[in-house]
This record gives C-alpha cells, structure tokens and sequence, in this order.
C-alpha cells in the first residue's frame, strides 16, 4: 500500500489527492508557475468539507527508467546539469531552478503514484509541478522539464496496458504529449484548446501519423469559449470516439488555465464548465473499471484553480452535473471542424 494511503468513501466513489510538501520550493524562477500554485490549492481544499473525507498520498521520485520511456537521456541530463549548475534559463518559459531536477523527478513520480492508487479504488488528482503536456522527447518548453502524463501513460503501456486515452483540456495545446505518441495507436490523445495560442501547435488536421493515423484529435477552440462549447466537446466527439476505442484507462491532463479568470488565457469556463468535464470524464471510466487520473498541468489564478479543482472532485464524487445549455456559434463551428475531420477514422453521425 502507498505511503500514507487509507480508505475512506465519499458518495460512492473514492477519491484522493497526491501531492508533496517539497512542491512548494521554488523550481522555475520568478514566474507565473511559483511554488504557491499547489499549495494554494491543497490549503483551499483544507478548508472545505471534501478534506477529512480525501485520501492523500505522498509520491516518491520517479526511477530513472520511467524518465527515458519518454524522454531522451540527453534530456535528462541537461535538466539534471541545469540543476547542478545553480539554475539555468532553457528559453524565456523555462526555467530549471537549484531544485529543478529533483522537482521534476516528483512531479513525474505523482503521476505514477496514481497508477497504485487504482489498486485501492481510488480516482486521483495529481497535484504537482511543474507542468509537463509541452515537454517533447528532447526539450523542456513552456514551463515543463518532464512530461508527467506521458511518462505515466508509457508506464502503463510497459505494464501491459493495451489502450490508454489522454485528454487535455488545457488552454495551451498539449504539443509534447502529442509528438510522442502521434504514430502510436495505443494512446488516444484528444486536446482542446485556445486557437492561435502559445505553442502555435494543434490544427484540427493533425490527426497522427503511419499507426497512429486517427488517434491523435485536435479542437482548436476560438477564444472566449464558453462552459457549453466544452460540455459539447466532449458530447459530440470525445466521448463517443472514446467509448469506440474502449481504452482501458483514462488519463486527464487537468489544465486549470481554462477558467474565465485565468490570466494566461482567454476562455470563459466557469465552475460549471469544470464540474460538466470532470463528471463526463467519471462516466466514460465506468467502461474502463473507474481508471481514471487527473494530473495537474497549468492554472496561474491561485484563485480559480483551487475551486477549479475542487469542483472536479465533487463532480466524480457526486456522480452529478449541471444541465448543459447551447453552444455558442463560434465554439459551435470549432467542434463541427474537428467531427467532420474525424469522421474519416470513427463513427459519428
């Protein structure tokens, strides 16, 4: 059992949280992602009533090994000298801090831990940092040193999994996390996301490559996107591509930065937005044995984030959602784009 793992049930499902003290050291600079974007949200989570009923379970580093399932040694080594040296600026994004590599190897070890908390009965959320989804093979980018959901997926695969889904529902388009599963047919990869926006990746064309030719799938959203067009993302395309390829766990690659009040993008979803995903996300995992795990990527409003991701944890608890209204026509056009692309791979009409 997990270090510091119990059991406790909160309406029916069980839930948990993993995060660490050492995430609040400082590990990219002067920055938006500052070590109080966790712990303000694990001290917003102490205030309310979810906590005395929350598992909360303390991850360990990841081994070597998992790192080079995804990234190169050469990676792995610059991030390492990076630290050695005292900190080092990758590019005008990343920093990798005194505390950098060791940082990274936890964020990425949170994300396994979730992998063992299934063994209990428990959905996760990985509260860690840095980010990872920008990350790619060989280069740490936008904040990222390690990709955390990638290094659990390809885990997984080297445990036996067959079939793994990822979504990304970050603002910024998950270009890492993309590039190094885009020939894979093992991992279906949906991202939603701010179109044009930071990296400039992600058109509604890119759709995999060889093998993997479908099992990537991009939504390009316009800014200013509302908790409806999201809601409507994953009705229209999302879940029913990902009941047909019935994977056998479902990954999130939880980017609070979505939210109205985030200052690093420009979409307009709401709590309701949050709580229509993250029960939507529940209810696919049914068919996948409730493998499902939410690993932290951005959120900058300390705010917004912390109720961001409490409203997702009482959404799974309570097998529960608001009632979804219309889309709105930009966000609308954006979704039919990406069906009509996808339709050469699943059934969808």
């Amino acid at each position: 059992m997990p270090r510091g793992l119990s059991r406790r049930i909160l309406g029916g499902v069980d839930i948990g949280i993993i995060w660490h003290e050492a995430f609040t050291e400082p590990v990219t600079g002067a920055h938006p992602e500052g070590p109080d974007r966790v712990s303000a949200a694990v001290d917003h989570l102490r205030a309310t009533d979810l906590w005395p009923r929350l598992t909360v379970v303390t991850p360990d580093p990841a081994a070597e090994e998992d790192i080079l399932r995804v990234h190169s040694r050469a990676h792995v080594e610059a991030v390492k000298s990076a630290a050695a040296r005292g900190g080092h600026w990758i590019d005008p994004d990343t920093y990798v801090s005194p505390h950098g590599y060791d940082m990274a190897l936890l964020g990425a070890g949170g994300a396994i831990a979730a992998i063992r908390m299934w063994d209990q009965g428990l959905v996760p959320f990985a509260l860690v940092r840095p980010p990872g989804h920008h990350a790619t093979h060989d280069a740490a980018m936008g904040f990222c040193l390690f990709n955390n959901v990638a290094i659990m997926a390809a885990k997984l695969l080297a445990d036996g999994y067959e079939r793994i889904a990822i979504i990304d529902w970050d603002v910024h388009h998950g270009n890492g996390t993309q590039a190094l599963f885009y020939e894979d047919p093992r991992v279906l990869f949906f991202s939603m996301h701010q179109w044009p926006h930071y990296p400039g990746t992600g058109e509604v064309l890119d759709c995999g490559k060889g093998k993997g030719a479908g099992y990537t799938i991009n939504i390009p959203m316009p800014a200013w996107c509302t908790d409806n067009d999201y809601a409507h993302a994953f009705e229209m395309l999302i879940e029913p591509v990902t009941n047909q390829f019935a994977p056998q766990a479902i990954l999130v690659s939880a980017g609070q930065d979505i939210h109205r009040d985030d200052p690093l993008g420009d979409m307009n979803v709401s709590d309701v937005g949050f709580a229509q995903m993250g029960w939507r996300c529940a209810r696919m995992s049914r068919n996948c044995n409730g493998r499902l795990a939410f690993i932290l990527e951005g959120g900058y409003d300390r705010r917004a984030t912390a109720q961001a991701i409490e409203t997702v944890l009482r959404a799974v608890t309570d097998d529960c959602a608001p009632a979804v209204g219309e889309c709105s026509p930009r966000g609308g056009s954006a979704i039919s784009k990406a069906r009509v692309t996808q339709a050469a791979y699943w059934y969808l009409w």
